[in-house]
């Protein structure tokens, strides 16, 4: 019957993830296509940004509405105070997050950080971002706090509906060209967020009704919040010092190619960690015993590591036309490096699945110690990478920080204290 249920929810959950690949894909493909390699490159800058700033301003707690959530369902005064807290903390920091965009738009050096757009599109770009990054927030807490109250048909209304609206809306204003790519990106997820919040409302996750309650609880997010920030700003300043280096170092054509390669990466990727998401973390916590823990953790890691390497496999040998299918000919030399990203996927996968075991358990400063140190790694890999074998560095860094990564989380997992 395990067996059974968790293919149930892992094809139930990857074929709603399959709309954020889809989306993800055709949004991608529009830029490719639309596109020459350093405008792409240039747009995945941007696109870096905006994870930063939805990072800072939803405190990248959408694990901890997940699993607060499924841990306080029973006691509704006390889950109304739990989100209570989270809605507070959130809401204080969206709002520092816009003063420090503003004043980022108008102060920072945007021809470095943006190279070949002009600056007063990309102040406006920043700015539409603002709206377009509320929004996202909205969207990723109403499916994440579906997902822990176990309304998992809402949850997979609300992530298909958001998919199919930000593909409609970026098809439609690439092609009439009524906004610049950047801004155009940036208010993708508007339509989207006041369908979410009509969705989860029925489900009674009610942002105005979480703004009146009178108890409120704050102390169990910081841990999320410490463990879902970290890395949701860490990744992102690395991809751009990364695409930067790549950039001064091999010119920003080399730049867009490694972004493609990047992105393909990222297709599949999203699809295991969103499928994780939803099997693990509701199901695991610190008051499991060992036993249970390892009924529920095996079956999960073994399955999920064998369809991510026969997924992997057949990628590779599909490259050529994965890389047209998902990118354009302007890109066609991404397939001869693809390998070893590749290689890297498979260990990300694998180590996701010990990753959502710390993040579920709120082992706080065992998680953020190895992210810190795994992106600090990358940094240093790529780097000498670059040096000693060029384009193929960065790949073959990827693939080195993962598996060092996957290493180190499984240890700490395994040293875990259970509940007897």
């Amino acid at each position: 019957m395990e067996k059974i249920k968790f293919w149930k929810i892992f094809f139930g959950s990857g074929s709603v993830t399959l709309f954020n690949v889809i989306r993800a894909f055709l949004v991608n493909k529009l830029l490719a296509v639309f596109l020459p390699p350093a405008a792409f490159a240039c747009v995945g800058q941007f696109m870096n940004l905006m994870t930063i700033g939805e990072a800072t301003s939803s405190m990248s707690m959408q694990s901890g509405w997940t699993s607060l959530s499924a841990q306080n369902k029973s006691d509704r005064e006390k889950l109304l105070g739990v989100w209570h807290g989270g809605f507070r903390m959130t809401t204080m920091a969206t709002v520092l997050t816009c003063v420090v965009a503003v004043i980022f738009c108008f102060v920072a050096p945007l021809d470095i950080v943006l190279p070949g757009v002009p600056t007063r599109l990309a102040q406006a770009a920043i700015l539409f971002a603002l709206p377009g990054m509320v929004a996202m927030n909205i969207v990723s807490i109403s499916a994440a706090v579906m997902n822990g109250l176990g309304e998992m048909r809402k949850w997979a209304l609300i992530n298909i509906v958001s998919s199919l609206w930000q593909m409609a809306w970026v098809a439609f204003f690439l092609y009439t060209g009524r906004l610049s790519v950047l801004s155009i990106v940036a208010t993708q997820s508007i339509v989207a967020s006041i369908f979410a919040i009509q969705i989860s409302a029925r489900a009674g996750f009610s942002f105005n009704q979480i703004r009146k309650t009178y108890l409120e609880i704050r102390g169990p997010w910081i841990s999320y919040a410490l463990m879902g920030i970290v890395p949701m700003i860490m990744t992102p300043v690395a991809l751009m010092v990364i695409r930067s280096f790549v950039g001064s170092s091999m010119g920003w054509e080399a730049a867009g190619v490694w972004q493609g390669i990047n992105k393909i990466s990222d297709f599949f990727a999203s699809v295991f960690s969103a499928v994780l998401g939803v099997i693990i973390l509701p199901k695991v916590s610190a008051k499991m015993s060992q036993t249970d823990f390892r009924g529920v953790f095996r079956p999960v890691f073994m399955r999920l590591v064998c369809v991510s390497a026969a997924l992997m496999v057949g990628i590779y040998f599909c490259r050529h036309f994965v890389v047209a299918l998902f990118l354009s000919s302007a890109y066609s030399g991404a397939a001869d490096y693809l390998h070893f990203q590749l290689l890297g996927d498979l260990f990300r996968s694998a180590g996701w699945c010990f990753g959502f075991v710390l993040i579920a358990r709120s082992e706080t400063k065992a998680f953020l110690g190895i992210e810190i140190f795994s992106q600090l790694f990358l940094l240093a890999a790529t780097y000498v990478g670059i040096r000693l074998f060029e384009f193929n560095g960065p790949m073959m860094a990827y693939a080195l920080e993962n598996f060092v990564t996957l290493v180190a989380l499984a240890v700490v997992t395994k040293r875990l204290q259970w509940n007897r």
